[in-house]
């Protein structure tokens, strides 16, 4: 079974979260959890300074950049946390850093297991970090001795990310606590995000300003500008985790009704009404399909109806076709209810009614187990085609909504009718071997019996016997 994380927290009562960088996300919050987003005062005023981002022509200059900044920096003992996206472009900063000979460490999923170490000493006076996003995330980084009065840690990011959330996680490594810091965001026109959602206006601001690969431009404009392609993005992210949630919404309540049912097999001392109920409505079933009330007496067809009913519960040529030809649909309704009632009442006294309450539990739970896992199989089949309805103009939600009812109806039929089948045909046989001495007998178990049981019929619902 699967289940999206959104449902998954939605399960729960009662929900909440903590986090210092919620408040960019805070329409999803409202919208997918209704939950508002309380901004909470930091304990010290912030000392962090932002910089404006620095913007070149190429990925090439950008680095080189960095490198220059970081040599500027390091010269003054000022301790420095270079942030990455990747462990392939933290690699390149580290050979670059090596040719200019500046000591550092590197903190990517290489080297997890020395995370703890590195993070510890990344405050340290004349320390150089390089890490990619996910190393060292809400990590209080100490500051060493005398480094305040250098300027505090010093961030620098070597590129933006989709979601400003992730960005305000790297500049977060700085300034915690009041301490002092500074970050500041080094970008070319060749990063994804500028080259994908929105460099084409800044490249030809820069071409016509005449800049080559090393000069950088440090505007406002050009701020601004990578801020709305990091909403765009975060829009499209937003829209495709809403996209996949309504789907989602829609398994969810047909996965409610199954666990419900379920938890009621479990809990449930005694299924046999509810199994008697599921007769009944099979042969309701039966005489709506074979005498159907809108049609006249002389077209209904009685002997498919017996052969429909000899299927689930009758013995073959228990009820001869001359015998109810003449009854009303109500008797004969009636005569067959009596009978598979006086049918499981037999059963029941043949096995034994605690033994018949334990495997109606255990045929009802493989039933509905099984059922639903083909059901889940269903589902993702029609999840992968219902896109293309939208070439036919239909909303592909709502053609989904449609099928998954049907599938879902189908599903629970079919269950019904399973149940039905295995507590009317099985048979339960259990090996002993007469060498060894009789003991007195343990309580079955539901599993025993379905162990031990063979059933004589074919489900025309399943590949299984």
């Amino acid at each position: 079974a699967t289940i999206t994380f959104q449902n998954y927290f939605r399960m729960y009562d009662k929900l909440a979260g903590m986090t210092g960088t919620a408040k960019t996300e805070e329409q999803e919050f409202i919208k997918i959890y209704g939950l508002p987003v309380i901004q909470i005062p930091t304990n010290k005023p912030i000392q962090r300074k932002d910089l404006p981002d620095v913007v070149f022509k190429t990925k090439r200059g950008k680095y080189r950049a960095v490198v220059k900044e970081v040599e500027r920096r390091h010269a003054t003992g000022q301790p420095i946390l270079i942030g990455t996206t990747s462990i392939e472009q933290s690699e390149e900063l580290s050979h670059m850093l090596d040719v200019a000979k500046i000591p550092h460490s590197v903190l990517n999923a290489k080297y997890h297991e020395k995370e703890a170490a590195i993070v510890a000493l990344a405050g340290q006076k004349g320390a150089v970090t390089i890490a990619t996003n996910m190393a060292g995330r809400g990590t209080d980084i100490q500051l060493g001795d005398g480094v305040a009065e250098l300027g505090g840690l010093s961030i620098i990011g070597t590129e933006r990310h989709e979601s400003r959330r992730i960005d305000n996680q790297l500049r977060g490594r700085a300034g915690r606590q009041g301490d002092p810091g500074s970050s500041q965001f080094f970008l070319s026109l060749e990063d994804d995000l500028l080259r994908i959602f929105g460099g084409d206006n800044i490249k030809k601001f820069m071409e016509k300003m005449g800049l080559d690969e090393d000069e950088p431009i440090n505007s406002r404009m050009v701020s601004n500008a990578i801020q709305k392609a990091q909403k765009r993005v975060e829009a499209r992210n937003f829209d495709i985790r809403k996209y996949v949630l309504e789907y989602d919404d829609v398994m969810n309540q047909q996965r409610k009704v199954v666990y419900e049912q379920r938890r009621r097999i479990l809990e449930g001392e005694n299924m046999k009404d509810q199994v008697l109920r599921m007769v009944d409505t099979i042969i309701e079933k039966g005489m709506q399909t074979y005498a159907d009330p809108k049609l006249y007496p002389e077209e209904w067809d009685f002997a498919g109806l017996l052969k429909y009913s000899e299927k689930y519960f009758l013995a073959p040529g228990e009820i001869k076709l001359k015998e109810i030809e003449d009854m009303s649909r109500e008797e004969v309704e009636d005569k067959l209810k009596t009978i598979a009632h006086e049918t499981y009442e037999s059963r029941e006294k043949s096995i034994g009614s605690s033994m018949m309450r334990e495997l109606e539990k255990a045929v009802m739970l493989k039933v509905v187990d099984s059922k639903w896992m083909e059901h889940l199989d269903d589902m993702d089949m029609l999840k992968e085609g219902i896109g293309l309805r939208s070439y036919g103009q239909r909303n592909p939600i709502v053609e989904y909504k449609v099928e998954a009812y049907d599938i879902f109806e189908e599903m629970q039929q079919a269950m019904m009718e399973t149940i039905v089948l295995y507590l009317y045909h099985i048979q339960i046989r259990f090996a002993t071997d007469p060498e060894e001495p009789q003991q007195a007998p343990e309580a079955p178990k539901a599993e025993d019996h379905l162990k031990g049981a063979t059933a004589h019929y074919v489900d025309e619902n399943s590949s299984n016997d």
